[in-house]
C-alpha cells in the first residue's frame, strides 16, 4: 500500500473551502432577495454534497474507487436527503425565530452580521466537519472490514433520521395531536433520533478514513466537533432550553433518553404543550 498523498491531500483541502464558500455565497444573495435566511440551513445539506463531490473531482488519480465512490455517495445522499427534509419542513414559513432573534440584535447592518455570523461560520464548519470525507478520496487500498462497519453505521444513522423526521412529521399533521409532546417511535427512545442519527452518520464517515491511521488522526476533530455541535452546541442543548417549559417536556425527558437509545422508563404518556 503506497503512502497517503498529503501535498495532494493539502490542495484537495482548499478546492473543498471554495466549493463550501461557494455555496454559502449562492444562498446568501438568493437569502437577501427573497428576506427570509431560514434557507441557510438547506444549504448545509447541500454544503457537504458539493465538498464531496468538488474533492472526488480534485482527487481523481489517488485512492482507492470503491472508497472514493463511498465517500462521495454515502455524504451526498445524507446531504440531499436532509435538504430536500428541511426545505419541504420550511415551505410556507417566514423566518426562523432563532435568526430572528439572532439578526434583531444585529449590530449595524443586518444582512452583513447574518453573513458573518451565520453563513461564513456554516461554511467553515461545512469544511471542516467533512474533513474524513474529504480525506477518505486519498486513502490507498480496498476498504477494511472497519470500512465497512462505518457504512453499516453511516446507514443506522440515516435510518435513524429519516424515520424520526418521517414519525414526528405525521405526528405534526394530525389535528388530534396539537398541543401534545411527541413521545412515539424512536421519540419513545431517544428525545433526539435525528440529531443520534447524524452522530452515526458522522462516525460511520471518519471510519471510512482509519485504514490509513495518520490521516485518521488528522481528521478525527471532525466528528469530535460535529459531536459536540450536536449534543451542546447548537441542536440538542438549544432545542431543549425552547421546550423546557412546555407542558408534558419534563415528564418526557425524565423517562426517555437525552441522546443514545433506550427503552423508556416507564410506559410513554402524553403531555400537552
Amino acid at each position: 500500500m503506497n503512502g497517503f498523498p498529503w501535498s495532494a491531500f493539502a490542495t484537495g483541502l482548499a478546492w473543498a473551502a471554495a466549493a463550501a464558500l461557494a455555496v454559502m455565497l449562492v444562498t446568501f444573495a438568493v437569502a437577501v432577495r427573497l428576506g427570509v435566511h431560514r434557507i441557510v440551513d438547506v444549504a448545509w445539506g447541500i454544503g457537504f454534497t458539493a465538498v464531496a463531490l468538488t474533492t472526488l473531482a480534485a482527487s481523481a488519480g489517488h485512492g482507492d474507487p470503491v472508497r472514493r465512490l463511498l465517500a462521495t455517495g454515502l455524504t451526498a445522499a445524507w446531504g440531499l436527503r436532509l435538504a430536500v427534509h428541511i426545505a419541504r419542513r420550511g415551505r410556507g414559513h417566514g423566518e426562523d425565530p432563532r435568526y430572528e432573534a439572532m439578526l434583531a440584535k444585529a449590530p449595524g447592518n443586518r444582512n452583513v452580521y447574518a453573513l458573518r455570523m451565520v453563513y461564513l461560520l456554516q461554511g467553515a464548519l461545512v469544511w471542516l466537519v467533512s474533513l474524513p470525507v474529504q480525506a477518505a478520496q486519498y486513502v490507498p487500498g480496498r476498504p477494511s472490514l472497519l470500512a465497512w462497519a462505518g457504512v453499516a453505521l453511516w446507514a443506522v444513522g440515516v435510518g435513524f433520521e429519516a424515520v424520526g423526521d418521517a414519525q414526528l412529521a405525521r405526528f405534526r399533521a394530525d389535528p388530534a395531536q396539537r398541543g401534545r409532546i411527541m413521545d412515539r417511535g424512536l421519540w419513545a427512545w431517544t428525545r433526539h433520533p435525528n440529531y443520534f442519527g447524524d452522530f452515526c452518520v458522522w462516525w460511520g464517515l471518519f471510519l471510512l478514513v482509519c485504514d490509513a491511521p495518520a490521516a485518521a488522526a488528522a481528521t478525527l476533530v471532525s466528528p469530535v466537533v460535529m459531536s459536540l455541535l450536536l449534543t451542546r452546541g447548537s441542536g440538542k442543548r438549544l432545542l431543549e432550553r425552547h421546550m423546557a417549559d412546555w407542558p408534558g417536556y419534563a415528564e418526557y425527558r425524565a423517562r426517555t433518553s437525552g441522546f443514545f437509545p433506550r427503552p423508556p422508563k416507564r410506559a410513554a404518556g402524553r403531555g400537552r404543550r
